[in-house]
């Protein structure tokens, strides 16, 4: 049985694209279903009707329904051991996951301030010193992590993982809102940004032409 995996819109549902990237770039098939985000009570309602959360984005896999996107890739990881969604070894494992748990925990103030919009013009905005916090400590996260595992591979813990899936996003906003970084960092980014998974999310972000204004303020 094929997997569903219900997300929002690609050009500013963060949460959608982690499980979306770690499904795509673990050569996991699975179907879309696409509802728009903000637009009526009748598009709600279909979230609901997939899940009490009321939020996307959410995994069907049969009679098994998972919402959170932590939550979902964990999942998956389980379902499908030969993904590699995390590390092989125990202590790489649960480096990787200590610091997809922090994204998924932390970070507010740069969600809030830096909202992903891929449609957005590239440019600097002032930002608090809670959000500029968050990008050193994001900063500080990458560099130890390509440190530790460069000689692997291009990525957070050498080959693609769920915590590039989770950071993903971040990549994004970053980049969007012209944020300063270090050369380490910045190959780290590039890496990302040409993984075909990430490309394949942003170009198919950037083709939707629904503009959600709540969205688009900064």
């Amino acid at each position: 049985m094929t997997l569903t995996l219900v997300i929002g819109n690609k050009n500013y549902s963060s949460w959608s694209m982690r499980p979306w990237l770690a499904l795509k770039a673990g050569g996991i098939a699975f179907e879309e279903m696409f509802v728009p985000l903000y637009t009526g009570r009748a598009d709600k309602q279909r979230i609901l009707d997939i899940t009490p959360a009321g939020k996307v984005p959410a995994l069907i896999d049969g009679d098994v329904t998972v919402w959170d996107s932590l939550a979902i890739i964990e999942y998956l990881a389980e379902r499908f051991p030969e993904a590699g969604l995390w590390p092989a070894d125990p202590a790489s494992r649960a480096r990787a996951r200590s610091v997809s748990a922090e994204m998924h925990a932390g970070f507010a103030a740069l969600r809030n301030e830096c909202g992903m919009n891929l449609h957005r013009p590239i440019g600097a905005k002032a930002l608090s010193d809670n959000a500029r916090a968050d990008v050193a400590r994001i900063q500080e996260l990458w560099t130890d992590c390509r440190q530790r595992f460069a000689e692997a591979g291009p990525f957070l813990f050498g080959a693609f993982s769920a915590a590039d899936a989770m950071y993903g996003p971040v990549v994004h906003r970053f980049r969007t809102y012209a944020i300063a970084v270090t050369p380490p960092v910045r190959a780290y980014m590039d890496a990302m940004m040409s993984c075909p998974a990430f490309r394949q999310w942003t170009d198919e972000g950037l083709a939707e032409t629904l503009v959600i204004e709540r969205l688009e303020a900064g």
